[in-house]
């Protein structure tokens, strides 16, 4: 599922940011003000990374360095590299100054992140700070960590549906915090059109982005 065009093209017009794209993903790297966190977005299957940038614009205006990275067969549970790989990608674009860093991802790319979340904290390496889930849900068990953990997810969302989010709600911390985004569906999260199965959202790509915005700043900043 391809990005959509407009949405890029809005994005390339920001000139406090600049975008990296290669064979390894999509790196926004803010020109100043950069604040030291790091997230590392996995896409949902068959959604390419440049679909989720403009969405995740608003991070890197608040100086936060975004990685998307091109994953296996375009599908995150394909991929079996370590969170320290991925991280990277960022290095290779020229953003070496991350202090700390989150891990996020949509659909089945939150799945994965999850996963990457369990297996840092089983390893005691805790090099990962938090967890952004996006119309997602976790599959490991990681209620027993220290990870803070931020779940957004639509109030239309025909996949990863509002019962199936709380459903696994006990496989996440306590601490974990969950907002459900009135009007949003499954593609609300990134910018590829309408998905098979999902519902038609009414909530504004705007409102969508501004929401994931302050969410996950006050994730990092907890």
């Amino acid at each position: 599922m391809r990005a959509e065009p407009k949405p890029l093209a809005a994005l390339d017009d920001d000139t406090g940011i600049a975008v990296t794209r290669s064979a390894a993903g999509v790196v926004l790297i803010p020109k100043q003000g950069a604040t030291g966190a790091g997230f590392v977005m996995l896409p949902g299957a068959r959604v390419e990374p440049e679909a989720y940038a403009a969405k995740l614009r608003g991070l890197a205006d608040a100086g936060v360095v975004v990685v998307i990275p091109s994953v296996t067969l375009n599908f995150a549970l394909f991929d079996t590299r370590s969170f320290s790989d991925l991280t990277q990608v960022a290095d290779a674009a020229g953003a070496t100054e991350v202090q700390r860093w989150y891990v996020g991802g949509h659909s089945l790319g939150g799945v994965r992140a999850c996963q990457l979340v369990a297996d840092d904290r089983s390893s005691g390496r805790d090099a990962i700070a938090g967890l952004v889930l996006l119309g997602s849900y976790c599959a490991a068990d990681i209620s027993s960590t220290d990870a803070k953990v931020l779940s957004l997810g639509g109030s239309r969302d025909g996949l990863s549906t509002p019962a199936k989010i709380q459903a696994a709600r006990h496989l996440l911390p306590d601490s974990a915090t969950l907002v459900e985004i009135r009007g949003a569906d499954h593609a609300s999260f990134g910018d590829y059109g309408e998905q098979p199965g999902d519902k038609a959202a009414t909530a504004s790509d705007r409102k969508v982005a501004s929401t994931l915005t302050q969410q996950v700043l006050v994730l990092m900043q907890g």
